[in-house]
């Protein structure tokens, strides 16, 4: 079930080929994953939902309500690896560099009553070691179209005209750029056609704490006929995901290593499944892991020559919830 991430590719060429399902998940540094038949998904603890489609449990616990407490890093632990990403901007090292943090947290439910309770249309449980409940698209494919769908800018929803806030920060547009760029090279490696079909709109997230805004655009391009058989090769060329790393991507994956200092592992890292025909994936945001015992959400944001420490790490911090109601 765990391979290495080239290992996983393989399967997926193979399985492609052959127009059989699968389930699969590769690590934001692109040396691990897991591929598994999704029949035998359930059997070795892992449990998924993708657009509503997998093996789901329901959970015991239904009026319980949702206690969530954060412990998140000290403010002065985030802006020391702020500037390491803000000097490397200003030097022109990269452009957008996503920077994110682990926090502690306090939660009243269990990993498994998490994936069953969450709202998202990305949901991961794996054995007992993390759950995932995400709104990012990574890539679906689709009778020759591959579309990809990168998320930047958050809002909380109950700020004053808050749509018009997000859609008219120049920071905020200008990161929302930069990825939709990034994004359009990345498809360009596997697909001809590529094009923006929209650009920069509002999805609504409803969490147990507040209602979040998150601006979306959604690319498209063509694949070559054989496709199904290059399934692994198209996702070893666009790994890691453009909006989780930054653009140069491979500067930037440097940068990121040396200011945040963690490993991510799986988290914003990718999974998917594939039905035998269609193949849809999603990020591995809104990640919570298990670790001797304690509970950490990993959270984080893209950063710009035009961020605000505060403010980066005030969101940071808004990004840590759960998506029940």
């Amino acid at each position: 079930m765990l391979y290495t991430a080239e290992e996983v590719f393989e399967l997926m060429n193979e399985y492609g080929s052959r127009f059989q399902p699968f389930l699969f998940g590769i690590d934001f540094e692109v040396k691990q994953g897991f591929f598994i038949d999704p029949t035998l998904a359930g059997n070795s603890g892992i449990y998924f939902s993708i657009n509503e489609i997998g093996n789901t449990i329901e959970s015991e616990i239904e009026t319980e309500t949702v206690n969530l407490v954060k412990h998140p890093v000290f403010e002065s632990q985030y802006n020391k690896a702020f500037k390491i990403v803000y000097q490397n901007l200003v030097e022109g090292n990269s452009y957008l560099t996503n920077l994110t943090f682990p926090t502690d947290i306090e939660l009243n439910l269990s990993l498994p009553e998490i994936f069953a309770r969450s709202k998202a249309r990305y949901r991961l449980l794996f054995r007992d070691e993390f759950v995932v409940f995400s709104p990012e698209i990574f890539v679906q494919i689709d009778n020759g179209t591959i579309r990809s769908f990168p998320m930047k800018g958050t809002i909380d929803a109950s700020l004053a005209n808050a749509k018009d806030q997000i859609l008219s920060d120049p920071k905020e547009t200008a990161e929302h750029n930069t990825i939709v760029d990034l994004i359009r090279n990345d498809l360009s490696m596997v697909a001809t056609g590529v094009k923006v079909d929209r650009f920069r709109y509002i999805e609504k997230i409803v969490t147990n704490q507040k209602s979040l805004l998150q601006v979306s655009s959604e690319i498209s391009g063509i694949l070559p006929k054989n496709y199904h058989a290059d399934l692994g090769n198209i996702f070893r060329k666009l790994l890691p995901a453009g909006s989780i790393s930054g653009a140069p991507k491979k500067k930037t994956l440097q940068i990121i290593h040396e200011a945040e200092m963690y490993s991510r592992g799986f988290y914003t890292g990718v999974f998917g499944y594939f039905d035998g025909s269609k193949l849809d994936s999603g990020v591995m945001i809104r990640f919570i892991k298990k670790e001797n015992e304690k509970l950490i959400f990993c959270s984080g944001g893209g950063i710009t020559a035009n961020s605000n420490p505060q403010t980066e790490y005030n969101e940071l911090i808004d990004k840590v919830y759960v998506p029940i109601i």
